[in-house]
């Protein structure tokens, strides 16, 4: 079964970091755009990051910038969200995605509706 799992979520004061996870099974993640998207209680989802199949390019959007910082191990099947100076506007329900044709750049995050392959989530809370 293919499917991707995000974990590394929870409840974090203002200022403070969180790690998130995406693990893969079912198939390798080494030939993938992937992308990290959120969505927030009452909002449209959103694309957060993005990074390459190779890794060489990645996207951000304008609200995390210098703040969060994705990453991929293609060796265990993997992607990670680093999130450092989290805001409360930073909460809500973080998906992982993964898609063959999609590309990422610093200019383009790929729409959620493009990706092949998504999580069903991990959920940030920041709050003091």
């Amino acid at each position: 079964q293919l499917q991707l799992v995000e974990s590394g979520g929870g409840l974090v004061q203002p200022g403070g970091s969180l790690r998130l996870s995406c693990t893969a099974s079912g198939f390798t993640l080494d030939s993938y755009t992937i992308g990290w998207f959120r969505q927030a209680p009452g909002k449209e989802r959103e694309g957060v990051s993005c990074i390459s199949s190779t890794g060489g390019n990645t996207g951000y959007a304008d609200s995390v910038k210098g703040r969060f910082t994705i990453s991929r191990d293609n060796a265990n099947n993997m992607s990670y969200l680093q999130m450092n100076i989290l805001k409360p506007e930073d909460t809500a329900v973080y998906y992982c995605a993964a898609d063959w044709y999609s590309r990422c750049s610093a200019v383009r995050l790929p729409p959620y509706h493009e990706m092949a392959y998504r999580g069903k989530g991990t959920l940030v809370t920041v709050s003091s």
